[in-house]
């Protein structure tokens, strides 16, 4: 049996245990492992509230369309909101203050069940692919903790990992759901555009680039609270169509070479060629895909990224009156930069990123879905990405190298998927990165439930109950 979200839904349904014990054993999880620097807000009162409510409508037999019915969860401090819970980000600049309602996101995880009783850690702003914010905590990995778990939703993929939850929310504006799943073996997805719902304050949108959902330790997980989040979004985009899996006769584009640019370490590129030979012999058709074919759009939407965070900064910097002086440096840097930016430069990069989705539409003319490494090395020391700085440049650069194709996919709009397929040497996840032409979401939750069959991964800590 799988050791997740399902698993500990199905034994609170069951009566094997109650969900008050199933928060309690969290609460008592977070407090033990308070060494990962996983949560940054802790509330036992709102815990203990929700795991009430859930306990009484099952003692009714109301459960309903709730598959997570008593599930404990915790929130990023960033994106949402959770009324119930004061965001920060992560910022000084920021004082924990509730929002007066839930986000449409919120809205439906808790409805599917979830049991929302604190913040996780983030980056200032979500401003790096590792959790260290100068407000505190520092979050470590739990597979090692000199590493960092990434970011910008670390602390989700730590408590995840540990099993302090099974299930957490999680935010993907360059790669932030699926760093830190690839660094803690973990499942996560960034949906194609406009399939999440970021209403209805959009404080998350970001131009369209973020996605919202969650960090999961199965993809059967995945794929349920993918289905009840999305859809009807009621944002700025046209909902898009999602097409259904078709798992017959793909071609499966295959990418290991980042060129010298990018080096990626041979483990990793191994592991995509043995996910590449595992699906051959299903039947499916490899087809090579090279890396200039994805250079230039990978250098745009790095480019495009800065951009759009620090203009977007910048301007709630401003509308919200804060003080930027209570930010950390590399983050002040990065708010110059959007107060600096002319809209000819801003303009150049968002039409640089239209051209990196044409780009991506060309080589699926002739893949169905393109199998890539989402890091190029194992996670980095915790301190690898400074914030005692002012290069913002260097900061994108930095994250660039360390995940390669993370931002191609949210400049561009199309959905991608992360999993674990096996360990390293030292334990650490060998993750898979697997992108697909817009709509085609729910053909990545097959392919990845299609390989993670294999059982290469294995969840060192169980989730407490």
């Amino acid at each position: 049996m799988k050791d997740d979200a399902t698993s500990l839904a199905e034994a609170i349904r069951e009566g094997r245990l109650s969900a008050m014990e199933a928060m309690q054993a969290a609460l008592a999880a977070a407090e033990r492992r308070s060494d990962l620097g996983a949560i940054v807000h802790l509330d036992h009162e709102l815990g203990s509230k929700a795991a009430t409510a859930a306990d009484a409508l099952l003692a009714k037999n109301a459960a309903g369309d709730r598959p997570f019915l008593g599930v404990p969860s915790l929130a990023k401090d960033l994106g949402g909101p959770f009324s119930s819970l004061p965001v920060a980000a992560g910022s000084g600049m920021l004082d924990r203050q509730s929002a007066q309602s839930d986000s449409d996101l919120a809205a439906r995880l808790q409805n599917a069940g979830l049991c929302f009783f604190g913040l996780t850690t983030v980056p200032e702003m979500g401003l790096s692919l590792s959790s260290e914010p100068a407000t505190g905590p520092r979050c470590r990995n739990p597979l090692d903790l000199a590493l960092t778990p990434g970011g910008s939703s670390g602390g989700a993929a730590a408590a995840v990992c540990a099993g302090i939850v099974s299930i957490a929310h999680a935010t993907d504006a360059g790669g932030s759901i699926r760093v830190p799943a690839a660094c803690c073996g973990l499942v996560g997805l960034k949906a194609t555009r406009g399939v999440m719902p970021g209403g209805p304050g959009f404080n998350n949108h970001l131009g369209g680039i973020v996605s919202e959902l969650a960090l999961c330790r199965s993809v059967r997980d995945l794929s349920t609270i993918f289905h009840l989040a999305s859809g009807a979004a009621r944002g700025p985009f046209a909902d898009p169509h999602l097409h259904a899996a078709q798992t017959g006769a793909l071609r499966i584009g295959v990418l290991t070479d980042y060129g010298t640019t990018f080096p990626i370490d041979p483990e990793r590129a191994a592991t995509i060629e043995a996910a590449a030979t595992s699906l051959e012999a299903d039947g499916y058709t490899l087809v090579p895909v090279a890396w200039s074919k994805v250079e230039k759009a990978v250098s745009a939407s790095g480019t495009a990224l800065g951009d759009i965070i620090a203009v977007n900064l910048a301007n709630y910097v401003d509308a919200a009156e804060l003080d930027a002086k209570k930010a950390e440096r590399l983050t002040r840097a990065f708010i110059r930069r959007g107060q600096t930016l002319s809209g000819q430069a801003l303009w150049a990069s968002l039409d640089a990123g239209i051209q990196a989705s044409r780009a991506l539409w060309d080589i699926f003319e002739d893949v169905d879905c393109l199998l890539t490494p989402m890091l190029s090395s194992a996670p980095l020391p915790l301190g690898s990405f400074p914030f005692d700085h002012d290069d913002t440049a260097l900061q994108i650069e930095r994250m660039t190298a360390f995940a390669p194709l993370a931002a191609l996919a949210n400049i561009t709009g199309f959905p991608a998927i992360t999993l674990p397929f096996g360990a390293d040497a030292n334990g650490l996840p060998l993750p898979l990165h697997i992108m697909a032409p817009m709509g085609r979401d729910l053909l990545l939750l097959a392919l990845a439930a299609r390989l993670e069959q294999e059982e290469r991964w294995q969840h060192r800590f169980p989730v407490a109950n």
